[in-house]
């Protein structure tokens, strides 16, 4: 026992979250439950927002007086896919050892979100001036489909918070900047055919891969056109391709062939770039193509298209982290969040919470317990120091 009894509170809570299955692109509305549940116990004026079947939620729920300002806590309830063979320990149980919590979820980004869990009876009993919004969002993890559902009530309803702080796992650096998040899936339609006989078929597999090296061939270009004062590492825009799928065996052509991936922007110029070389090239493939096969096709779907958040040394979000934290240095980070989502929403955001990126998404995820007291302690100044005003 650590003889603090909010940070007890904030372990507790922790073991319930991580025992919530909520993996992306599946319900989370038990999670939801249990934490609409917490925050009407406080007097939480509470809404919900939904995917298109109603199966996951979004939390938008505010203490304190009504209106617009305030400052937004945000998480997201949705983790990664687990294969518990890969985990010392059950991915979905809360295991304590080394000072450490491990589960999924643990780091990205549940132990941010026990931590404001846990903080709710206190922020409650302020008489606070100004409204503390608490944020749950789903499936951000599997292209950000969550956030926009939600930003998009805020903005027809109201209110209009002054800031936002995304709890996503920075070791409790503040994060100022991060780069975009575009993801896709391209659909290549050929004709099938026997192997032996290529000529009067046309592979999708083999005009797949053709696009998918054009994309690669970017590489250099996008080197040299990253901006010569980019703070990322690495400094210029990158692409990736995650996954690819197509054909039937190795003796037949193959029809149709799928693939998944993504760039991460640093500039909108660079998208641009990419999108229109990409056309190019895929006219020249569609032309082949369709001299054999004129419904050849060449599909691709926008899985999303998420900005980055850009520098801003005048954010009033970097402006409550200096008066929670004093003159901390402001880092930059080349992984997506949700923070850029509520900037473009004119939310001003920072990234900023309990546990290192460099754990999240892997087997054995963990949170440091020194990491979830110190985030209690910040938070915490936030409700007497900022809300209070």
């Amino acid at each position: 026992m650590s003889g603090n009894p909010l940070l007890e509170e904030a372990l507790a809570i922790l073991d319930d979250l991580i025992a919530f299955e909520t993996v992306a692109l599946t319900p989370n509305l038990d999670m939801v439950e249990y934490c609409v549940a917490r925050l009407e116990a406080v007097g939480a004026d509470v809404r919900l927002t939904h995917n298109a079947d109603g199966t996951r939620a979004n939390v938008f729920a505010t203490i304190g007086p009504g209106g617009d300002g305030g400052i937004v806590l945000s998480g997201h309830s949705d983790v990664v896919p687990v294969d518990p063979d890969d985990w010392t320990t059950p991915p979905f149980e809360a295991s304590r050892r080394d000072g450490r919590v491990y589960g999924r979820g643990s780091a990205d980004m549940k132990g941010f979100i026990a931590c404001v869990f846990a903080l709710l009876p206190g922020f409650a009993e302020l008489e606070l001036t100004r409204p503390l919004h608490v944020v749950l969002t789903f499936d951000e993890e599997d292209g950000f489909h969550g956030a926009p559902v939600l930003l998009d009530d805020l903005l027809r309803k109201g209110p209009r918070p002054a800031a936002a702080i995304v709890g996503e796992p920075t070791g409790m650096q503040v994060i100022g900047a991060h780069k975009g998040c575009y993801e896709y899936t391209t659909t290549v339609t050929g004709l099938n055919g026997h192997s032996s006989e290529p000529a009067t078929a046309v592979s999708a597999v083999h005009y797949a891969t053709r696009w998918i090296a054009g994309l690669m061939a970017l590489g250099t270009e996008l080197v040299a056109l990253a901006p010569a004062d980019s703070p990322y590492e690495p400094a210029h825009t990158t692409t990736n391709v995650g996954t690819i799928v197509g054909g039937q065996g190795r003796c037949v052509v193959a029809a149709e062939c799928s693939f998944e991936w993504e760039m991460r922007p640093v500039q909108p110029s660079d998208v641009s770039f990419v999108k229109d070389s990409m056309t190019v090239l895929e006219e020249q493939l569609l032309a082949e193509m369709r001299t054999v096969h004129p419904g050849a096709l060449i599909e691709t779907e926008v899985v999303c298209e998420v900005d980055g958040l850009v520098w801003d040394e005048t954010s009033p979000a970097l402006e409550v982290m200096q008066a929670l934290l004093g003159e901390t240095p402001t880092g930059v980070v080349s992984y997506g969040t949700e923070a850029g989502l509520f900037q473009v929403a004119g939310i001003p955001a920072v990234v900023w919470g309990p546990g290192d990126i460099a754990v999240a998404h892997r087997p054995d995820e963990y949170v440091e317990v020194t990491d979830l007291e110190a985030c209690l302690e910040v938070l915490e100044r936030l409700g007497v120091d900022i809300l209070t005003e």
